[in-house]
């Protein structure tokens, strides 16, 4: 697939409606026949008085296609308006289907807001091309064609002084349709990026107020704005360029018919209905030509629009493949298992030959300094990633062997960003688990320590937790989070910093119900807190991308540098900040 949209693209849209789209613009098309009848019939009610009186029938017939004109090309614009939608919902629904599979470094490549803008905004431009410009281009066209045909049939020789005029007109559009399209694309791509830089403020609306930024994030959205905005300047200089000549063609054409039609009507060569027959077709044509030029103007527009839904269908999206026969877990195998994984972010290498394993129903804590590649297991354990060289097991199967669905069935990962979704406090829990029974959710909301904070809640489970869930304290998202996880019964419990929006009582009561969740389920614990990491059974230090220790809290101390200096350091925090290890808190 090309990387530019091209108009055989812009007809890819229409598959599947092409019927309905022909039916409709038929009907438009039938609908401007009607009106190029009316002419003919003047012109004989004007021969035909100097022999007899118009009857009233002549008249309310003119009346009775006018009223048929205007149903017909009614029901046809209808038409084109619902299949116009039909289309941008077929196209927003791919899409969408798209954004919501890609890999993961597309997400890092392209902002948020920038890739919402190209489903909202720019298929909405493509929903007037479809149902505008169709209309336009083809009625307009045809509209257009069969005028000439008739003012060619009419007069020859005013044809030709129209045609001239006309000829004129289309040299000035067709040298400025290329700029137009140019500066469709530029428009666009400003509204997007004032769309992700808004994204962007109002997701960290807290800090920007706290910082007094709004001014700044005003100029910055503004700047994007006026971007905007001068592209479609530009793109309105052109247009006023274009429509003019067009209106100074057909209203010059139309003054040279009169004056030469009316000395040729002097000179008896042509008749006064003849005359005014050729008249009323040429302002009919005014119509179809501006419709067209305004179609034409539409679709370069709406190109621009095409190119940024065409460049998001091109962004690489995960690979579910099914394996031929299903894999099924092997009871002695260890849950996780690294082989020699290397991986880097670019030229930057994160994991350099990194072994490990993770036996069922133990608890594992990966701690190191930031940046030792602690997330990056996890990424790569999710398949959010894929490893350069190297193997990861899940239950003793290779992962590339498996779906997505099947791996990721068998793992939850509660990321140290906590994300809670706007809705019911329900919903959040039930994400990943929809069909889990009310015996299940007691049994992790007890888990958890969160049957109290429900109980006292004005709606209990429906009680809604805001945009974000900002309606709950940082410690309440984060058990939210872990219920959703444990919800599922997982093989493998990734946690992400569990502990790290806590106090001290509520981290002792989390670390409890890990261990209860350990009984059902191996954990992997990244953390820091000296309290969660001594409750492991096993610890394994990362050290700029290679495993620096393995062993209990005991061992380490004593054989591994690097982690009694990270004890050292959070024993250090915890004495300047006057706080105690959370096993000492809940004895006293």
């Amino acid at each position: 697939m090309s990387d530019r949209a091209g108009f055989r693209d812009l007809l890819r849209l229409t598959a599947g409606h092409r019927r309905v789209l022909t039916l409709a613009i038929v009907l438009t098309v039938a609908a401007s026949g009607l009106g190029m009848l009316q002419p003919l019939l003047v012109r004989h009610g004007i021969d035909s008085v100097g022999t007899r009186p118009l009857s009233w029938w002549f008249i309310a017939g003119i009346a009775g296609l006018f009223l048929v004109q205007a149903a017909v090309d009614g029901l046809g614009l209808f038409m084109l308006e619902r299949s116009g939608e039909r289309v941008v919902l077929s196209v927003r629904k791919r899409l969408i289907a798209r954004l919501l599979r890609l890999r993961m470094p597309a997400y890092e490549d392209h902002r948020l807001g920038d890739l919402i803008s190209r489903l909202s905004v720019d298929t909405t431009v493509l929903r007037d091309v479809v149902s505008t410009a169709s209309v336009q281009l083809v009625a307009g066209g045809l509209t257009g064609l069969g005028t000439a045909v008739l003012m060619l049939l009419l007069d020859p020789v005013l044809f030709g002084l129209v045609a001239a005029t006309v000829s004129v007109a289309a040299v000035v559009v067709a040298a400025l349709l290329g700029r137009l399209r140019e500066a469709g694309e530029r428009t666009q791509r400003g509204v997007g990026e004032m769309a992700a830089d808004l994204e962007r403020a109002l997701g960290a609306i807290r800090m920007v107020r706290a910082n007094r930024a709004e001014p700044r994030e005003e100029r910055r959205i503004g700047e994007r704005a006026e971007s905007a905005f001068a592209a479609g300047v530009q793109a309105a200089k052109l247009t006023s360029v274009m429509t003019p000549a067009v209106e100074l063609a057909i209203r010059g054409s139309l003054l040279l018919v009169l004056l030469i039609g009316g000395a040729r009507v002097a000179a008896n060569a042509t008749s006064l209905g003849e005359l005014v027959a050729f008249l009323l077709y040429a302002t009919y044509l005014v119509v179809p030509l501006i419709s067209l030029l305004q179609g034409i103007g539409l679709v370069q527009r709406g190109m621009g629009a095409l190119q940024r839904v065409h460049e998001a269908s091109l962004l690489p999206v995960e690979s579910d493949t099914v394996p031929r026969s299903p894999i099924l877990p092997v009871r002695s195998a260890p849950v996780l298992e690294f082989r020699e994984v290397r991986f880097s972010y670019g030229k930057r290498t994160v994991l350099d030959g990194v072994s490990f394993r993770v036996e069922p129903r133990t608890s594992v804590a990966l701690v190191g300094k930031s940046g030792a590649g602690k997330s990056t297991v996890f990424s790569l354990a999710e398949r959010f990633y894929q490893p350069f060289s190297g193997t990861v097991l899940l239950n003793g199967a290779d992962l590339n062997g498996m779906s997505l669905s099947d791996c990721r069935s068998r793992l939850a990962l509660v990321d140290q960003n906590v994300p809670i979704l706007h809705g019911t406090l329900r919903e959040n829990l039930l994400y990943a688990a929809p069909d889990a029974d009310a015996e299940d959710l007691a049994r992790v909301l007890e888990t958890v320590n969160l049957a109290g904070l429900v109980a006292g809640l004005p709606d209990g489970l429906d009680t809604q937790v805001g945009e974000r869930g900002n309606m709950l304290s940082g410690g309440e998202r984060q058990r939210v989070a872990i219920a959703r996880a444990l919800l599922t019964r997982p093989d493998l419990l990734l946690l992400d910093e569990p502990s790290a929006h806590l106090d001290q009582i509520n981290e002792f009561a989390l670390t409890m119900a890990l261990e209860r969740a350990g009984r059902e389920c191996a954990l992997l614990i990244i953390a820091h807190r000296l309290a969660t990491v001594r409750r492991a059974g096993r610890i394994l230090v990362l050290d700029e991308g290679r495993i620096a220790g393995d062993g209990t809290h005991d061992e380490l101390t004593v054989s591994c540098p690097l982690y009694r200096r990270l004890v050292e350091n959070q024993l250090s925090e915890d004495r300047s900040t006057g706080s105690r290890p959370a096993e000492a808190a809940s004895a006293g």
